[in-house]
């Protein structure tokens, strides 16, 4: 990743987007192996022989991605790379990048009485909440809560740090959970992100979601300390897809820079190609994929500029195209100061929450946390979160009311993004601009 603009904000507090770095060392005794992704050129099946050309490159057979025809490797060879692209059936191979845990822009302890009525967290403090569902109007509509008009739930995956189910606020709406994470077997949140994120998305009780009768679905692909491979990730959007959920919320991502000085920039450019497979392979089976733009305040529309004095091009991923990528907004409807923007890298808008309109990010004067975004947090517990890592689960929530309202695999992603982005509203510039997308989502618009 670039040294300087990016390394200056990811080291301030707000700068919490999840970072890439290198796939290191594997073990302590053999500290110079290193784990490689291998993507074939058959996108849905591994090709005859691939295990004989990864030997004989020198390279042992970690973990098999078959639907997307990509293999993670371990190879101490340090010629791995120039001698498995030797091979025919290749079309890419790179070191595995290590994803960071990421960690909202801005968090704080929500000063709340232990017990309360349903809803009252809801009606006093979620400011953001209620800027989507328009005061709860959208709920009054068919499919607003997330019910599906065929009966069907509707699931929305959460790509993350796991979900506290015994949360009574999730409880209820909680489907299932899937690890990903190495000796880590059970979904539990242990760092309270991926709480926060699904209590914005299906909360009923003292907090509400944005679809409070939504159900979600822990894949986790995170543990408690420490990053996960992108192999991992892109395991985890393939099984939820193969488990036919309706919604991908992935709260994550960071920045690939083609010129590392470590590594060619055709060995870096794999997990790139990985996470857009899986992102593609998601959508192909119907899932509609919604992320976030990210918290490091830079314009991620021009890859040679986010890259500063460095040479080469700095690419926010994962971001392709199909998916639905959403910037972070205040409660009055202005661009976060931590947001990441960019002409033709941001779809919509979604409330993420800041520190209010006397906020100064340079001196830290004037900060209201009341302005920032309050939902879940394990333990029966709730938080303030910032972040576009806040404003993506809103629109994921969205999607999934707007396909209760049709029934279950009735539209395709592409029409989902499509209501989202036609039922905006303007907030910024008329039609499209590079903060807002197509604007500020608004779930009574998007059911009517």
């Amino acid at each position: 990743m670039k040294k300087k603009i990016l390394a200056g904000a990811l080291a301030l507090t707000l700068g919490a987007s999840m970072t890439f770095s290198s796939g290191g060392s594997v073990n302590a005794e053999n500290s110079q192996a290193k784990k490689y992704i291998v993507i074939f050129k058959d996108q849905v099946k591994l090709p005859s022989g691939f295990g004989s050309a990864i030997s004989n490159a020198g390279g042992q057979i970690e973990s098999r991605l078959d639907k997307l025809g990509a293999v993670e490797v371990v190879s101490s060879n340090p010629n791995f790379l120039s001698e498995i692209k030797k091979s025919s059936s290749v079309l890419d191979a790179g070191v595995q990048n290590i994803v960071q845990p990421e960690t909202a822009a801005i968090e704080e302890v929500a000063l709340v009485s232990s017990y309360g009525a349903d809803a009252d967290i809801y009606n006093s403090l979620q400011w953001d909440i209620k800027q989507v569902t328009q005061d709860g109007e959208s709920w009054t509509l068919p499919g607003g809560t997330g019910k599906s008009v065929d009966g069907k739930d509707i699931v929305v995956g959460v790509i993350d740090t796991g979900i506290d189910y015994n949360h009574p606020d999730l409880k209820d709406n909680y489907a299932y959970g899937k690890s990903f994470v190495p000796g880590y077997p059970d979904a539990m949140d242990q760092n309270s992100h991926g709480t926060h994120v699904a209590g914005s998305i299906a909360a009923k009780g003292r907090t509400m979601g944005v679809g409070p009768d939504l159900k979600v679905a822990a894949y986790r692909v995170f543990g408690p300390t420490g990053g996960a491979e992108t192999s991992h990730i892109a395991e985890a959007l393939m099984t939820a897809a193969d488990d036919n959920v309706d919604v991908v919320n992935m709260s994550l991502g960071g920045y690939d820079w083609f010129q590392n000085p470590d590594y060619a920039t055709k060995d870096t450019v794999a997990d790139v190609r990985l996470f857009n497979r899986a992102i593609q392979y998601a959508i192909q089976k119907g899932v509609t994929v919604v992320g976030s733009a990210g918290n490091n305040a830079v314009d991620i529309s021009s890859p040679g500029k986010l890259s500063g004095d460095d040479n080469g091009a700095t690419h926010r991923s994962p971001s392709s195209q199909s998916m639905i990528r959403v910037s972070a907004g205040g409660a009055l409807k202005n661009l976060a100061f931590y947001s990441n923007y960019g002409v033709g890298k941001i779809d919509v808008l979604a409330p993420g929450g800041d520190l209010g309109p006397n906020y100064n990010p340079a001196t830290g004067a004037g900060r209201d946390n009341s302005y920032l975004c309050l939902a879940t947090i394990p333990g029966g517990g709730y938080g303030y979160k910032g972040g576009t890592s806040m404003a993506a689960p809103k629109t994921a929530a969205l999607a999934g009311v707007i396909i209760a309202q049709h029934g279950k695999d009735k539209l395709n992603p592409a029409q989902v993004k499509s209501i989202i982005q036609s039922s905006s509203e303007d907030v910024f510039k008329s039609g499209y601009d590079g903060e807002s997308g197509f604007g500020l989502i608004n779930a009574v618009d998007a059911l009517n």
